[in-house]
């Protein structure tokens, strides 16, 4: 098969869907890798290391879908991105349909194989291309927080990690899954004060047992959703349904209440965002300030970490890449959890919760939702 690299075209996004390294990987396979000129740049690969691994390097975007069949990217497609695509192609990306009509129409209308990286799951019910990348928004959750919080930036003037008869910051995290854990992992290292609100009570013994009592936990209510927010410093937004859009958990309402010059960074944006006044922001103007809170809402934080973004995100996609790349969309017949991956196909919603979040019907050809 002949697998197409574009270089991503979303404003302040640098990562890249496949590395040299996997380049080579996918031509090792037998297979033919086109890399737009330029795709790896932001991440530091130039285009001599493509041609090294054995891809070949095209001037335009549109020479590379006219050319592939098989599409990895990072972020979703953009609206120029949609109308080159095809009933031919199988764009492997991720898609966080749910919060975006109008990308869902546009694949919906290409007739295209959409297969997102952030609905494929594993034996043990997680979400593992999700994950890699919920790793580094989590933590750099907490660094952009700090940073946020300095006077200079909108914030209260606060370090994170106080000084010696100075308390620390307060941070909530609402959510333990990957980016909860990771960030509550870089906050406790810095010295704050961290507590993360979450529903499962048997990850709550997880987390107690992993932190040995350096954070506290608190079961997820309306009530304690409201207490901790209105103690807080910073509330790092980390919830997650699969392919529906985030439940909004901090309200209008909160923030007269909450402590001027408090931030709210909301890792679950790209899912529509947790906080009712969440909207998407860039790393070029990353925060904006509404009722005296500073939100940061930045939609592809990963992307400030390119190098290790696309390593770590490489190496999660590359065993299903491959039975991509090997056997086409029959491999959705053999791997059930590729098959909860796809999102679109042949002008079908194909995700429970992405067609419901739509309002849209919803199809399953290939068996992965029954049973």
């Amino acid at each position: 098969m002949r697998v197409g690299v574009p270089r991503e075209i979303k404003p302040d996004e640098y990562r890249v869907g496949l590395t040299p390294t996997a380049v080579r990987e996918y031509v090792t396979h037998g297979h033919e890798v086109v890399v737009e000129t330029a795709a790896g740049q932001g991440a530091g690969y130039a285009d001599e290391a493509y041609r090294r691994a054995g891809a070949k390097v095209l001037a335009t975007a549109e020479a590379v879908f006219a050319e592939a069949e098989l599409i990895i990217k990072v972020k979703e497609p953009q609206p120029a991105e949609w109308a080159r695509l095809g009933e031919r192609h199988i764009l492997f990306t991720y898609l966080h349909l749910a919060p975006d009509p109008a990308q869902a129409e546009g694949l919906l209308t290409s007739g295209c194989a959409a297969i997102a990286y952030e609905t494929v799951t594993d034996d043990a019910g997680g979400l593992p291309l999700l994950a890699p990348m919920s790793e580094v928004a989590g933590r750099i959750a907490v660094f952009s927080a700090g940073e946020t919080l300095l006077k200079h930036n909108g914030g209260m003037g606060l370090l994170l990690s106080g000084v010696p008869g100075v308390p620390p910051a307060r941070i909530v995290v609402l959510g333990g899954g990957v980016v909860g854990m990771n960030a509550a992992r870089m906050a406790a290292g810095l010295g704050a004060e961290v507590v993360i609100v979450e529903r499962s009570i048997p990850r709550m013994r997880e987390l107690d047992n992993m932190f040995q009592g350096r954070i506290l936990t608190r079961y997820s209510t309306a009530d304690a959703v409201d207490e901790e927010v209105l103690k807080a410093d910073v509330v790092i937004g980390a919830v997650l349904t699969a392919g529906a859009a985030a439940p909004k958990l901090v309200r209008r309402e909160h923030l007269k209440k909450m402590k001027p010059g408090s931030v709210l960074v909301d890792v679950s944006i790209d899912q529509g965002g947790c906080f009712e006044t969440s909207r998407p922001t860039t790393h070029n103007d990353p925060t904006y300030t509404v009722d005296g809170v500073v939100h940061y809402c930045v939609a592809n934080m990963p992307g400030a970490a390119p190098r290790t973004s696309s390593e770590a995100l490489g190496h999660a996609t590359l065993p299903f890449g491959l039975q991509l790349a090997d056997h086409g969309l029959d491999a959705l017949t053999t791997n059930r959890h590729l098959a909860k991956g796809l999102n679109v196909l042949k002008g079908q919603l194909t995700h429970p919760a992405v067609a419901q979040a739509l309002g849209k019907a919803f199809a399953d050809p290939y068996g992965a939702w029954k049973g």
